[in-house]
């Protein structure tokens, strides 16, 4: 993915929509390869956070984690420890379908990856 953009979003207007309030939220827009969909990453600076759930087991109830398909799992594995990320468990394969893992970047937050295997 490329960054698409980077803004802060701040004042009463935009905590009608989360139920905080006055807030001030960083907010990166993150375009696909394929230059089809988008996602948001928001990193709350205003109010200040709850709770903390960085060091949060792999099924911690919530809305915790994200999953990405990968072309190549070792390499993206790679890639990402070079960044400061650490593997939770391990790389493993499901049947002749999927090789999948979850990584733990360097912000403390999951990431699923999953490499579809066969006819790609």
């Amino acid at each position: 993915m490329h960054l698409e953009g980077r803004m802060t979003v701040e004042g009463e207007w935009a905590g009608r929509v989360t139920g905080l309030g006055s807030q001030q939220v960083e907010i990166a827009m993150m375009v696909t390869p394929d230059g089809h969909s988008r996602i948001e990453l928001s990193r709350f600076l205003n109010p200040p956070v709850l709770s903390d759930h960085r060091n949060a087991p792999v099924n911690a109830l919530g809305y915790l984690r994200a999953m990405f398909t990968v072309e190549d799992i070792d390499e993206m594995v790679s890639r990402l420890t070079n960044h400061g990320a650490q593997l939770v468990g391990e790389v493993v394969q499901y049947e002749d379908s999927y090789r999948l893992c979850y990584i733990r970047g360097a912000e403390g937050l999951l990431i699923g990856l999953a490499e579809e295997l066969g006819d790609k």
